[in-house]
Formats: structure tokens, sequence, C-alpha cells
């Protein structure tokens, strides 16, 4: 029932109505489970239990679709090949699709990078295919009900429908993508947010209109299936995108198309088919129908589809479990999208004789013998005791299949117990995300080696995944095994070489080994790919620096700045960071003679430093900004400058920096030919504080005070017994004392 435009030639809206009954089982089931009305309820329990109760809802979900999940994709595959009639009448899709789909399934497990494309698609066609379903049962319901809808009435019901997807495929592709096995357009907000506007507007203004003018000529009875479907689609579509425009929470893609609404559309579907099969058997003159005959048949070949195939691949050629398990589901869905669009057609007589309780006779789907696949098909369906027994314990092997498939996902779960993720990882050690969960367990439990071991065996398993195989690269750089995991990293780039994460990390790590100039390649290639990767662009500029490059590294500086401007939020906590790069540009500047564009580099590093608290390099800056002030002949600006930082030094615990800041306001004032006993308490001042954490600086400071004491002379002594007081003088110096030095 998916096919959106699939719909029978329309009748003359003028005609009379005329009431009919439009129900398939009774009123409250055809309502509560086939129109979706337990949909608010159900969507507001999952997102509570998601919310709350997080793993007991995944696990809950997964029994579910066990239930209901797997069986709606086995009914499409019942009635499109249980007779050969229909295999025949639809074999591009039972033969050509799906041996397509089955190529694209051997490949997606050889080359992991056709995963994402093959998973997105499954997760951008499902609301599609949901959508359809929606459409079609309203359709069906309206004919039921002697509606005859005009074709403007159709249309905008279609449209409005159409509108409705469309919405949540924009919520889907704005912005990055969370999820690496989805791929995103990476739409702007900016554009999509009105756009979503309009479309929501589209699907309450058309949907409303055409309910409207369909009620005006029939009864509450009539309409209530319809405006019931409308009301689903609303709930299913627009409220996740309006759940994230007003609320600013993300709806996840796979939480959503593949969750909670993959349970509902199942049910729905389940209750049509069977619905539609039962009639089918009565005009076929099958009277030995059984519901719960053909549930047990659905279960079972739900289980067929989606659980050995997995488990039988992972063990037999050892591939990851859990990429296996997601290619089947992606494809399995996919082939059910292709062939449930065909097989559900309004326009098909015998669909239509069905569905709508139209007087047409219903063609005889298995009236001679043509119509089954072979005789040894005809003898497994058949009455025969061994064919029971076959039959039987098929079903039997299947069900207990499904119980160990439950119990690896329940121990799987188990985030936090070592003893239940040993034992999934017993049933099947192949699975990445098992082992990922293992590794987190064992490190949380003090076992580091098992730990790295287990992220070794997801990365073994999954090498086509990037995700493992930098976590298992992050495993050995914690662990201390640097070497590794620089090895690590050139294995990762050797598959992956434009992932900038990585070549940043590989930077990193070559840098700590001695591989400099790897490093600088690595962080190059980084800003190559990505220029505006904030962390390879200061890696660079720093590694630069340290080269003695300096007009190189101020571009990256400069680079890194841009990039932090432009994202603020992201870069709240890179202060520090932020005026260290602010000085570096103006000292690259000030060496470049570009004296006015230094200056101002200062004066922005100054103020930020201010602004966010940060005294050192508040004083370092004007430090800097002194000595250009000097170059540049404002003498009262310097001296003004030195002031400042020293009196910032004086609330800082750092005697070194404090100490160097003295020595050069000393020598600054001995340049300016200021009384030597100021310089000289300047000197004092400076070994005073080195003395207290000695260091290379301490034989310059002791030489540069003697010289000056020497020059001084009985004066000296004087200037000891009084250095706090002369100090003070010194930080209270004002402009007219200095006069402007001409080169």
């Amino acid at each position: 029932m998916s096919s959106i435009a699939t719909t029978p030639p329309q009748q003359d809206a003028s005609a009379p109505f005329s009431a009919r009954n439009p129900w398939i089982y009774k009123p409250w089931i055809d309502l509560t489970v086939g129109c979706g009305a337990w949909s608010a309820p159900l969507l507001l329990l999952a997102f509570y239990a998601t919310s709350t109760y997080s793993r007991g809802w995944t696990v809950a979900f997964y029994f579910l679709a066990l239930l209901f999940n797997y069986p709606h994709f086995m009914a499409t595959v019942y009635r499109a090949y249980h007779t050969h009639t229909e295999f025949e009448k639809y074999r591009i899709f039972t033969v050509h699709i799906a041996l397509l789909l089955a190529l694209a399934g051997v490949l997606a497990h050889a080359w992991f990078p056709l995963l994402p494309w093959i998973f997105t698609l499954y997760i951008c066609w499902s609301p599609w295919h949901y959508t359809g379903q929606n459409f079609g049962l309203l359709m069906m319901f309206a004919r039921r009900s002697g509606l005859a809808p005009s074709s403007t009435e159709r249309d905008a019901i279609h449209l409005s429908f159409i509108a409705s997807f469309l919405l949540l495929m924009l919520s889907f592709h704005t912005g990055p993508s969370g999820d690496p096995l989805i791929l995103s357009l990476g739409l702007p907000a900016k554009i999509t947010l009105p756009a979503r506007a309009v479309l929501a507007l589209f699907f309450v203004g058309a949907t409303g209109w055409a309910l409207t003018s369909l009620a005006r000529r029939s009864s509450l009875r009539a309409i209530l299936a319809p405006l019931t479907l409308a009301v689903t689609q609303f709930l299913w579509f627009l409220v996740p995108a309006m759940i994230e425009l007003f609320s600013e929470r993300e709806v996840p893609q796979t939480r959503y198309s593949s969750g909670i609404l993959a349970v509902l559309h199942s049910t729905q579907y389940l209750w049509i088919t069977s619905y539609y099969q039962e009639r089918e058997a009565r005009a076929a003159g099958d009277s030995h129908f059984k519901f719960w005959r053909y549930l047990v048949t659905l279960i079972a070949g739900g289980i067929a589809l989606f659980i050995p195939g997995p488990w039988i691949v992972s063990r037999v050629f050892h591939v990851d479990f859990a990429a296996s398990f997601l290619t089947f589901t992606a494809l399995v869905n996919i082939h059910h999208f292709f062939l449930d669009g065909a097989l559900w057609k309004l326009r098909d007589s015998r669909v239509a004789a069905l569905l709508l309780n139209t007087s047409e006779k219903a063609q005889d789907a298995n009236s001679n013998a043509q119509n089954v696949f072979k005789s040894a098909t005809r003898w497994l369906a058949g009455p025969a005791i061994s064919a029971r027994a076959i039959r039987v314990a098929a079903v039997a092997l299947l069900f207990a299949w499904a119980v160990l498939d439950q119990l690896h996902f329940f121990w799987s779960s188990e985030a936090s117990s070592l003893r239940a993720l040993e034992r999934a990882a017993k049933l099947n050690p192949d699975d990445s995300s098992v082992q990922a969960r293992l590794a987190r367990a064992e490190l949380l439990a003090g076992n580091r080696d098992a730990s790295l071991l287990a992220l070794q065996h997801a990365a073994e398993i999954s090498p086509g995944n990037f995700v493992q195989q930098e976590a298992y690269a992050r495993g050995l750089i914690e662990a201390g095994r640097t070497a590794d995991a620089y090895s690590q990293y050139q294995k990762i780039l050797g598959r992956w070489p434009r992932n900038t994460d990585a070549l940043v990390d590989s930077g990193l790590l070559g840098q700590r080994l001695g591989h400099g100039d790897e490093a600088i390649d690595d962080w190059e290639r980084a800003v190559d790919i990505d220029a505006t990767q904030s962390n390879a662009q200061l890696d660079l500029a720093q590694a630069l620096e340290h080269r003695g490059e300096a007009q190189a590294a101020a571009r990256h500086y400069r680079a890194y700045l841009q990039i932090v401007a432009a994202h603020r939020t992201e870069h709240a906590g890179e202060g520090s960071t932020v005026i260290a790069a602010l000085i570096k540009v103006a000292d690259a500047d000030a060496a470049a003679k570009r004296e006015n564009e230094a200056v101002q580099g200062y004066r922005a590093a100054i103020a930020f430093a201010e602004k966010t608290d940060e005294k050192a390099l508040e004083s370092l800056a004007l430090i800097h900004l002194a000595d250009l002030k000097e170059k540049q002949g404002d003498v009262a600006g310097a001296a003004q400058s030195f002031q400042r930082a020293l009196a910032l030094d004086g609330l800082l615990d750092d005697a070194r920096n404090a100490a160097s800041d003295w020595l050069n306001y000393g020598e600054f004032l001995r340049r300016q030919h200021q009384p030597e006993r100021l310089v000289f308490a300047c000197m004092l001042r400076a070994e005073e504080l080195m003395k207290t954490t000695p260091g290379d600086e301490l034989p310059v400071i002791v030489n540069a005070r003697a010289e000056s004491e020497a020059r001084l002379g009985r004066e000296a002594a004087g200037v000891r017994r009084q250095s706090e007081k002369v100090a003070g003088q010194v930080l209270a110096l004002p402009a007219s004392a200095f006069s402007p030095v001409h080169p």
C-alpha cells in the first residue's frame, strides 16, 4: 500500500454521496491500528522511554521488531513469491531487482564505504514508503465510504502528503549528519528553515481544504478514517520538524525513520495485508485460512529474512556482524519498497475488488497447477507428514535462532556489565559494536590490556570502519604506545588520505616522535583539504614558528584567529590560545615593519586579555607593545606599557617573568638616560625575584645589576636600603619624565 500515485480513475465529485460500510474489521481496530490513531500516545511513550529508560526501550523495541517489523516484510514476500502467477507478474522485482540488491550486499560486505550510501537510501526512502501507505489507505477509506474525491481534492491531499515528506527530508539534510552511516546534504538552516515553514503551512492548508470539501457532502462516519490518517501524517512528519524548530533538539534520522515509526507502519501494514490475504484465500476457494497460521508464517519468514544472514556471514567469513546486520536490514527494506510499490495498486482490478468492496469478482490466483513454482514446493506446502515435519522443524529452528539473537542483543546492550558483554562476545566475537562496548567496560574495570585487545579486534574485523580504526588508535595513545598509535594512523591515512582529523592526530604523534617535517606535512595537507581546521592551523603555526619561519607561522595564526572569530561559541574556552596567537601575529607584523598593524594586534591582545582576566598574557602583550613603542620613538607610551605590565606582574605568582620584565624596564630606563639609581632599583628588584626561582637568566641579571651598581658608586648602598621605595618611584614615573628619542 506504499505507492503514492496509484489510485484508480476518479469518479464525478458531483455524484450524490452513497454511504457504505467503510470498516475493514471493526471501527476501533481500524481507526487505532489502520489509521494510526494510537500514534500520539505511542510517540509520547517512545519519546519519554528513550529519554528515561533508554536501554529498556532499546531492548523492547528490538523485540517488537521481531513481532511486527520483520513479519511485515514477509507479508510482501509471501504475496509476491507464493504463487507462480504473482512471481511472473512481478518478475522484474522478484528476480532482477532482488539479484541486483544481492550483488550490492556482497559489495557492501567487501567494501565498507558503500554501506553508508545504501543505509542513507534506506533511511530516506522509509518516510516516502510510510507516506505512500498513509495516502493509499486514505483513498481506500474514502472510496469504501462511498466518497468520490474530485481530481482537485485528490491532488490537494496528494501534494500535501508529498510536502510533508519533503519537509522531513529537509530536516534530515540540514547541517552535517551526526551518524557516520548516514550521509547528509549539509543544507544550511537559513535556507531550509523558511522552506520547511512553507511546506508545513501547505500541508495544513491543502489537507484541511480537501477534507473540509469532502466533509460537506458526507457524514462524520464517512470522513472519520480519512481525517484520522491525515492527522497521523501530521504527527509522523510535521511534529518531528516542529520539535527541532521550537526546542532546538535534533530528531535523529535512524531513531525516527527506523524506530517507533517503523513499528507503527508495520502494524498498519499487517492489519491491511491480513485482511487482504484472507479475502484472497476465500475468493480462491480456500476455506481453511487461519490468521494465526498466517501470522506464524510471517514471523518465521521475517526471522529468515533478517537474522540468519548476518550471523552466517559473520561467523563463517569473520565479517563485522554490526555492519552485516545493517547491510541486510537496509537491502531487505529497499527490496520491500520496490516490491510493495508494485503490488499494492488500487488500479489493479483484483486489489480494488478485495479492498474496496466492489462488485467485481476477484480473479482466482490459484486455479491451476501453473500457479505453483514447482512440484517440490507443492509437496513442501502439502499435508504429507514428512513435509509438515520439515516445516515445523524449520520454524522451530528459526524461532530458536531468534531467541539466540535476542539474547545477544540483550547482553550487548548492557554497556556497563562486563560479564554480559563477555557473553555477547562469546556468542559472536566478530561484532565490532560489542567489542567496542567491551573495551570500555574493561577499561572501567582497570583492565587496560584487555580493553586494548578488544579495540584491536574491533578494528581488525571492520577495516573499512573509520570509527573503529580511530578508536583503536586513541586506545594506543591512552596506553602510552605512541609509536604504535602513529603506525595505526599511517594505516588510517592509507585508506582515508583526506580525513583531516586523522591528519591532525598523525601530525601530533609525529611531532612527539621527532618527525617534525612529517608532522608539518600532515598539518599542511589538513589545511589544504579544509582550511577551517582550527587545530591544524594552530599546530602548523606553532611548528613553523619553532622552525624559525615566523612569517609563515603568522599566516596560520591569522587563519586560526579568523576561524575563532567566525565560530566564537565553539572556541569559547580558548581565550589564552587566542591571546597568544594575537601576540604572535603582532610580533610578525612588527618584524615585517608593519608597525601600525602590530600596534593594533597588541592592543587587541591586551583588550581581550583584560576581558578574560588573563593577566600574564596581558603583561606579555604590554611588554611587546612597549618594545615597539620605543622603536617608534614613543618613549612615554613605551614607559606607560612597561609600568602597566609590572603592575600586573605584582598580582601574579610568576617570579621568573616578573624578573625578566624588571630587567627589560631597567635597560629601557638606562637607554632613556634616566637616573642610574632608578635603573639600579630595577636590576636589584629583578635579582631578588630571580633568586627565588634561579634559572639561566640569573647570571645575566646579576651581571646587569653589578654594572649598574658600579656606575652608581657610593649611592648604591642607599638605594639598597630603600629598594622598595625607589621601585615605587620607578613605577610612578610620569610621561613628562621621558622625552622622545629620534633615531
